[in-house]
């Protein structure tokens, strides 16, 4: 099972103290929590994608490249790539771009997202929001996988003879989760393309969660892509650890009550009670996180989320050494007992190249003007 971190980049004031980081602040401190990650022996960092203020992950890609370059083992990924309103062309290129760049440690999620002006900006309207995800990751899959595309759609104009650069590393596309908190619609599209479905688990209750995932594990098993114990799915979650409860409540209140997003709203307490956030001490994130079991099956990733909502740095670095050498160690022992043999991992580059038969060049070489070959010594 993988166990990260996820970030939206929100530039928010620190309410103990009322000051805001700037915006480069923000991202450096975002690249500072993915080599954190990794240090502390996580296995994925995920950043969001928003075009508004007060967020900042405008280009995931260009910053995952940048956290690539600076880590070895980190499995870097998305916590919403915005399928409905970027061009498909440019998710394919850009995807496998980072790709090569991390020697094949990226995946990532597509969503819809939660800004409803972004559709306009990207001259798309938001009625369309489901059937743009639709057409737009039905051209991206054929993007990734035949060198030659001629398509044409509903929402972007035709594609002729097309290829996609560069190719897929190994001849093998990223993995995708498509991410979704209330479509089942987006949990069908998962399901038939035998993908993974990745449930944010923040703002809803947990019978919510345990409806969406087990319709998509019996639609992941309608289309023959396995049981549905052995779908793919991935669980977002809130955590602040302290070593002990009343210090994490007492520290993490004030952050809770500015919230942008569920700030001036229920309580601390009833919000916990009401949803996967847990502030507590390391047993207790351990202790609920374990009992997402329960109601969602065996899962293959969780991701945390710790820098929202005005969080200093420091303390977010002080939640990841927590993380790293106290939650998670317990965490991966225990579901690793839990787990059946015949319920697979989460996919990695290596796991997605054997189940193809091996790496493959799929390189697009030049062809000579004349002769229409490929240029003498490449290789086709």
């Amino acid at each position: 099972m993988q166990f990260g971190v996820f970030t939206v980049g929100d530039v928010t004031p620190d309410p103990t103290t009322g000051r805001a980081p700037t915006e480069a602040e923000r991202i450096k401190a975002m690249i500072a929590i993915a080599l954190k990650a990794e240090e502390v022996g996580l296995d994925v960092f995920a950043m969001g994608e928003h075009h508004n203020p007060p967020f900042v992950p405008s280009s995931p890609t260009t910053a995952l490249g940048y956290i690539a370059a600076r880590t070895s083992t980190l499995q870097l990924s998305t916590a919403t790539t915005l399928i409905t309103t970027n061009d498909p062309v440019k998710i394919a290129e850009d995807y496998a771009m980072l790709q090569h760049v991390s020697d094949g440690r990226v995946d990532l999620t597509l969503g819809r997202g939660n800004t409803g002006p972004v559709y306009p900006w990207f001259g798309k309207d938001i009625r369309d929001g489901i059937p743009l995800a639709v057409e737009n990751y039905q051209l991206l899959r054929r993007l990734w996988r035949e060198d030659v595309v001629d398509w044409s759609g509903q929402f972007r104009t035709p594609l002729q003879g097309f290829t996609s650069t560069p190719r897929p590393l190994d001849g093998v596309p990223p993995f995708v989760w498509h991410g979704s908190i209330r479509s089942p619609q987006i949990a069908e599209q998962a399901a038939f393309y035998g993908d993974g479905f990745f449930h944010n688990h923040i703002f809803w209750p947990k019978e919510h969660t345990q409806r969406m995932v087990e319709y998509y594990r019996r639609r992941y098993a309608h289309y023959g892509h396995g049981d549905p114990d052995q779908a793919i799915v991935g669980l977002g979650g809130q955590v602040f650890i302290r070593k002990n409860s009343q210090d994490a409540v007492r520290e993490f209140r004030p952050y809770f009550d500015n919230a942008p997003v569920y700030g001036h709203g229920p309580s601390l307490e009833d919000f916990s009670f009401q949803t996967p956030l847990t502030v507590g001490s390391p047993e207790q994130v351990i202790e609920r996180t374990l009992g997402f079991r329960d109601y969602v099956g065996d899962y293959q990733r969780q991701l945390f989320l710790i820098d929202h909502a005005g969080l200093p740095l420091k303390t977010v670095l002080e939640q990841l050494d927590i993380l790293g050498e106290e939650v998670v160690p317990v965490l991966r022992r225990e579901f690793a007992a839990l787990k059946p043999t015949h319920v697979p991992d989460a996919p990695t580059h290596a796991s997605l190249v054997a189940a193809a038969g091996g790496a493959h060049d799929t390189t697009v070489h030049a062809l000579d003007d004349v002769t229409g070959r490929t240029v003498e010594g490449a290789q086709a």
